[in-house]
């Protein structure tokens, strides 16, 4: 019968159903309706991509109806807002580039969408849109008409539950079983056995042989075959294609020995070298999800949060320690960290690191309120429905919309490697075999099968991701958590430190503070202690810690203006805490003080003034800094302290006072203009703009739940001092990744060398290849665990 594919899908087409649109040719009225709905919206070059990339589309009408249930679709979001929502689909088939680019275009084929990201490891899809304009069914009725149809399950959402892919443990399985008994079976012919008995019944076994590995060719390699199959078709040739292709030789020669009496093949080597990959890419994955398991659950971010206990006292917990039922208070300019029902009377909350969207949204009392959020103004209270999830929080980190411009090098090394490997291997693979045919030709197939087997550059391409995920595990457990393994990279690469003073190289924590000016009443003291209660801001808690406990009154309003002050207004009477000049202090020589300057109802009262104890340890960090890294100390404060600083700090590093948050983000550019690589050690609060703008920022944590997405790395205040013990590491990870390169080159080399002289069996260079990656792994794990110690 006459087919043809179609144009859509690449399924064949049976010339009597064939439909013919726009001078192409369909198999279905879906495919067609689908190039149509791309032709309309200008989006055929989804085609380009690869040739017939789309899916058959099911008709599912009615099968997605309860989506437009309120209660269902709530617990199916990630966000919910009034005009935007959230939420995360799993589309089984995702499998090629085309499906991505068609995938992150949605918002050009539904008004209603702003944003589309597909996650192509997980096979999922995260939709942000506008709940005003598209509903949820609408979207997933889209994705069905254009073969993309999402997998929901409302049980795995409501039971946590997530099916488990065990499809490549099935196969390690089936080679193994298949492997071991063809062993077991070959024995007579490995030591050429003269027997009755065994030569009367040699060939049923041959047979048997050949029947054993089917399951093994078939079923445990297919895996290879696909992949290098979708290689070939959208001609880009990657690492499978020689594994492949080695495999289908070796099956196709040992059929060909058995067929013709020529011996009994190479079944053995064939299940051998199929179980040994797979076992090899097992042990590559199970490292991959360690390294990720260490991420994403054990290394929580050291922020704490604000529990109101039992007895209305408050304690500064870990984020995840927070437990459905607990009460939160939430100051300030802080994270919300958990889902929750606010309990304050009302609320302005800024989910600009969930929607980009920096347009602060009012909640009222009883209001459900989003794990993302930044609380802006007085402070609130809210009672917890969730516990916290730490993976949603490094996702809300790792958002695309706050990631630095910055080119990663060893992002797509596999890409770059295999586009030259592949082809040079298959050259040197056949050019070794057209030798060897006319010298010997069972020689001349163990040859081929051998160099396509041993030259696999996985180990090569391994390099680079475990060695920085490694130092990620390393660094985390010593309390400094950095956003991504490219972070590590940039501070290999940092040549000039500024750091903040206040919060920074002081500690919140120990102050000598002193009150000078008029006589506060106690009820100025408790509107005093009742503004600060609301504010993150270094000074703030210090002297919240430091005024004697009393009772909150209510805040009617309250605003924290950045490198300012506070201005609030408590029963009629305004209160203004802040900067000399905010609080319009008659003192000329108030600028030369640390201090928090008092002011009510438009009367100045007085100031607190601020001994600040520096870090422990700053001083010879300082010193051992100085050797190889230029230092710069910012300061929103006076140059009170210009003189102690100067003791402390070593001669000639650069002191500037006064300075505003846009003044600081300028200072951080010009450093850069002049081509230095700059590193900003901040508190997150008044320098948010100066750590998005340096090559490497890091935020200070000291019990602040103060998340800053600009930030590149979080650093616990304890572990302050170890600041150049992790830049050494990122170095000594940098180099750990050059040798383990040249390391990976020398073993190919070598095996290459064995395997086009014919010294190399296909076996022993298929138990060679997950040994190459497992000494790939072995060595830096060793190198970056012993750089790590060493350098303490």
């Amino acid at each position: 019968m006459d087919t043809q594919n179609c144009f859509h899908c690449g399924l064949d087409v049976i010339k009597a159903e064939e439909i013919i649109f726009d001078e192409k040719s369909f198999c279905c009225n879906g495919c067609k309706t689908v190039y149509e709905i791309f032709s309309v919206n200008d989006l055929t070059c989804y085609y380009d991509f690869e040739k017939s990339p789309g899916a058959t589309p099911l008709d599912i009408k009615g099968k997605y109806d309860f989506l437009e249930n309120e209660s269902i679709v709530s617990k199916l979001l990630d966000f919910q807002e009034a005009t935007t929502a959230v939420v995360s689909l799993s589309i089984p088939h995702i499998h090629c580039s085309s499906c991505i680019w068609i995938l992150e275009n949605l918002q050009r084929l539904q008004e209603g969408i702003s944003t589309s990201q597909v996650n192509f490891p997980e096979k999922k899809v995260r939709i942000t849109y506008d709940p005003q304009s598209v509903s949820l069914s609408k979207i997933v009725y889209l994705l069905s008409s254009i073969g993309y149809e999402p997998y929901i399950s409302l049980e795995n959402y409501e039971t946590g539950k997530k099916n488990v892919d065990r499809s490549l443990t099935y196969k390690l399985g089936v080679a193994f079983f298949c492997f071991g008994n063809i062993m077991l079976l070959s024995f007579p012919e490995y030591f050429d056995v003269n027997e009755y008995w065994l030569d009367t019944y040699k060939p049923f076994f041959r047979w048997l042989i050949f029947a054993m590995s089917l399951p093994s060719f078939l079923y445990s390699a297919s895996d290879y075959y696909v992949s290098a199959y979708k290689s070939i078709r959208s001609k880009m040739l990657n690492i499978d294609i020689p594994i492949a292709l080695g495999i289908i030789v070796m099956f196709v020669r040992s059929t060909v020995d058995i067929v013709f009496d020529y011996g009994s093949g190479f079944f053995d080597s064939l299940t051998g070298l199929i179980f040994f990959m797979l076992l090899g890419k097992m042990f590559q994955i199970k490292t991959y999800s360690f390294l990720s398991f260490e991420r994403d659950f054990k290394s929580y971010f050291p922020i704490a949060i604000t529990r109101i206990n039992s007895d209305a006292t408050e304690e500064s917990v870990p984020v995840y320690d927070i437990q459905k039922g607990d009460r939160l208070l939430i100051r300030n300019q802080e994270l919300i960290p958990v889902d929750g029902i606010l309990i304050s009377e009302k609320a302005a909350i800024d989910y600009s690191f969930v929607t980009g969207e920096a347009v602060p949204i009012t909640k009222n009392s009883g209001d459900k309120v989003f794990a993302g959020g930044k609380q802006i103004g007085k402070v609130i209270e809210m009672e917890v429905l969730h516990s916290v999830s730490q993976s949603y929080l490094t996702q809300l980190w790792s958002n695309d919309v706050f990631q630095k411009s910055v080119v990663q090098r060893h992002k797509s090394i596999t890409d770059t490697i295999s586009r030259y490997f592949t082809p040079v291997l298959l050259f040197i693979a056949f050019a070794a075999f057209g030798y060897w045919i006319f010298v010997d030709t069972t020689t001349a197939f163990n040859v081929f099968t051998a160099i396509l087997i041993v030259a696999c550059p996985c180990a090569l391409a391994l390099t680079a991701p475990f060695t920085m995920g490694n130092v990620l595990r390393i660094v985390g457990k010593q309390k400094f958590y950095l956003k991504n393994a490219l972070v590590i990279e940039q501070l290999a690469k940092v040549d000039t430190i500024v750091f903040d003073k206040t919060g920074t190289i002081t500690t919140n924590k120990k102050a000598k503070i002193s009150y000078e000016g008029k006589s506060l009443s106690s009820e100025n003291l408790t509107s005093i202690k009742t503004v600060l209660r609301a504010s993150n801001h270094p000074l703030s808690r210090m002297l919240y810690d430091f005024l004697p406990e009393m009772k909150s009154v209510a805040i009617t309003d309250f605003e924290e203006i950045t490198g300012k002050g506070i201005r609030a207004k408590i029963h009629g009477m305004e209160v203004v805490i802040g900067s000399a000049a905010f609080a319009g202090s008659p003192d000329e020589n108030a600028v030369l003080q640390t201090a928090v300057h008092i002011a009510i109802n438009e009367q100045y009262f007085g100031k607190y003034v601020f001994n600040n104890q520096y870090r422990e340890g700053l001083e010879s960090l300082f010193k051992s800094l100085k050797g190889t890294y230029q230092i710069k100390v910012l300061s929103g404060d006076n140059e009170g302290e210009k003189s102690s600083l100067e003791t402390l700090l070593p001669a000639g590093t650069e002191l500037i006072f006064d300075q505003k948050p846009e003044q600081k983000l300028e200072f951080i550019k010009q450093l850069q203009e002049q081509g230095r690589n700059v590193m900003m050690v901040g508190d997150g609060l008044n320098d948010a703009g100066a750590l998005a703008q340096s090559n490497v920022g890091i935020s200070i944590s000291e019990n602040v739940n103060v998340f800053s997405p600009a930030c590149d790395g979080i650093l616990e205040a304890n572990e302050f001092q170890k600041l150049h013990y992790f830049l050494k590491l990122s170095k000594k990870a940098m180099t750990t990744i050059r040798m383990s390169f040249g390391l990976s080159l020398l073993y190919n080399v070598v095996g290459l060398s064995f395997a086009i002289t014919g010294h190399l069996q296909p076996l022993v260079a298929a138990i060679i290849m997950p040994l190459s990656t497992i000494t790939i792994v072995s060595f830096v794990t060793i190198m970056s665990n012993f750089y790590a110690k060493k350098l303490r």
